[in-house]
């Protein structure tokens, strides 16, 4: 069947066909630019909607994906002329006059990698149900988040974040011509992309651009949430003698996207590299995401009251051990603490305690006793675990359900099969569900496929996980009243366990 042409508001597209995990066919359109290139004097700064253009555009094939080095071949690939987004849906409004609901994906990686590839994020699974599904780029490295004190030099942060937002602009505006409901957008990402996707829930200028969010291991609660104010460190790293923010904007500016990434890549193993990228508080300004800290913009209820389903995979520390190999087969030695526990690694940053400060004293002789003795000293994956996710997810789900009259709904991952994406490709043969291991149960995956192994169990597990998020995708609830699947998911109600509950104290008590 030849792939019909659709009219959005900037020219014409002509996509192509694919085939769902039930041999049924679905229109794919590929690459579609919902920004300007931001390249030039626009790097670092908010993007612009793109052009429109004359002629029918090819949508067969994809876009660019922004500049960053493929954690598999090693290669560097990509450029800053990234902006484009992906559409998958059953029918087109010639074929139903139906109106779907509309799920946006937000990937993962860090800040510092990640892209829309079908080769990652294959829509055949998700599109068994009756949705679409759209899938955007956005800038990550410094490309999304370099920030600059200097309101004049209008680079505050978050353009990575602005891209996405603009993304779900672009969908209000267009999706209706792919048989989407703009009026039931739901947004959900993975690990940066839940971090992502979180800001933006409690963003007041991302007011009205979705109507639910699924958060999976990743909230604003978690430490590695907000970056540090390292930009004009990096710039200095580049080169040495600029002095003002204003010279580092120049020079960076200047470099070409790929040299710009390798210098990149130089800093982030220095000290002054860690935790310097990913989203940041701005200071106010009319593209401004975040001008508060989103804890407590969420405690003061000042957020957009959405249904929320949120969770994590069990054992989220496993992820430790997969940065470990790759650092390994990238030729680079592992820092010390991806092997040994040291509790001072383990103190909330936004704390902000001095090493001589008695609360701090206070608080790692609390970890010392919680997870350096019986019965928790022989699980070393425990504590990354509770501390980079478990306890800031389930302490965000019970904020939300506090201020909220909206549902809140909490999982938590543990199937531990032949799917589970990232134990796989890092050959990791510890028990549980890592970080990112919920993946391969949402979306097929080129990359990952030969390494996975799909039986019985697994395609019982990919229905289910698709079936309970397209459910709270169209009604708000992933088990609503006469649901096929026999099961009823209550509201969020968690009990906090001995060491969830020193988290929470933790956070809040001082």
């Amino acid at each position: 069947m030849d792939s019909p042409v659709v009219t959005i508001d900037d020219g014409q597209l002509k996509g192509t066909q694919k085939t769902n995990l039930d041999g049924e066919n679905f229109h794919a359109f590929l690459g579609i630019p919902f920004g300007k290139p931001p390249v030039g004097r626009m790097r670092f700064k908010a993007p612009k909607p793109a052009e429109p253009w004359t002629g029918i555009k090819d949508a067969s094939k994809e876009g660019n994906i922004c500049v960053q080095r493929n954690s598999i071949t090693q290669a560097l690939e990509g450029t800053e002329d990234c902006l484009n987004l992906h559409v998958y849906t059953k029918t087109l409004p010639f074929e139903e006059a139906k109106l779907k609901p509309v799920m946006v994906w937000i990937y993962g990686g860090a800040f510092r990698q990640g892209s829309n590839s079908p080769q990652m994020y294959g829509p055949e699974y998700l599109l068994t149900e009756d949705i679409v599904l759209v899938v955007p780029n956005y800038r990550v490295g410094f490309l999304g988040f370099l920030h600059l004190t200097d309101t004049s030099l209008d680079v505050p942060g978050n353009a990575g974040l602005k891209d996405q937002q603009l993304a779900l602009k672009w969908v209000q505006k267009n999706i209706k011509n792919f048989n989407g409901d703009p009026n039931n957008v739901t947004i959900f990402g993975e690990s940066a992309g839940s971090m992502s996707a979180h800001e933006l829930l409690v963003s007041a200028s991302s007011k009205g651009l979705f109507h639910k969010a699924i958060l999976q291991s990743g909230a604003v609660l978690n430490p590695w949430n907000l970056c540090k104010d390292s930009s004009l460190k990096f710039a200095k790293s580049v080169q040495a003698d600029t002095e003002t923010e204003a010279q580092a904007l120049d020079r960076l500016q200047r470099l070409c996207c790929k040299v710009l990434h390798r210098h990149q890549e130089k800093f982030l193993l220095t000290d002054a590299g860690s935790g310097a990228i990913g989203p940041i508080i701005e200071k106010p300004n009319e593209t401004a995401i975040i001008t508060s800290h989103p804890a407590e913009l969420i405690a003061s209820g000042q957020y957009n009251k959405v249904p929320i389903l949120m969770g994590y995979c069990d054992r989220e520390g496993l992820l430790v051990e997969f940065y470990k190999r790759l650092m390994i087969k990238a030729g680079i030695e592992p820092p010390a603490k991806y092997s040994q526990i040291d509790v001072d690694n383990f103190i909330h940053p936004d704390l902000q305690l001095a090493e001589d400060d008695p609360k701090r004293l206070i608080i790692k002789k609390k970890l010392t006793e919680l997870y350096l003795q019986p019965p928790n000293v022989d699980d070393k994956f425990l504590l990354p675990s509770d501390y980079n996710f478990i306890a800031g997810i389930i302490g965000a789900a019970k904020l939300h359900a506090k201020t909220s009259s909206e549902p809140v709904y909490l999982y938590r991952m543990s199937l531990d099969a032949g799917c589970n994406m990232f134990k796989k490709i890092g050959k990791i043969e510890e028990k549980g569900v890592a970080h990112a291991d919920d993946l391969g149960y949402l979306f097929s995956s080129e990359q990952a496929a030969p390494l996975l192994y799909r039986g019985v169990i697994e395609r019982r597990a990919i229905r289910r996980f698709v079936k309970l998020w397209t459910n709270f995708a169209r009604t708000g609830n992933p088990t609503p009243k006469g649901n096929d699947l026999n099961i009823e998911w209550k509201t969020c109600r968690y009990k906090d366990s001995s060491l969830l509950g020193y988290w929470r104290g933790a956070y809040f008590a001082y």
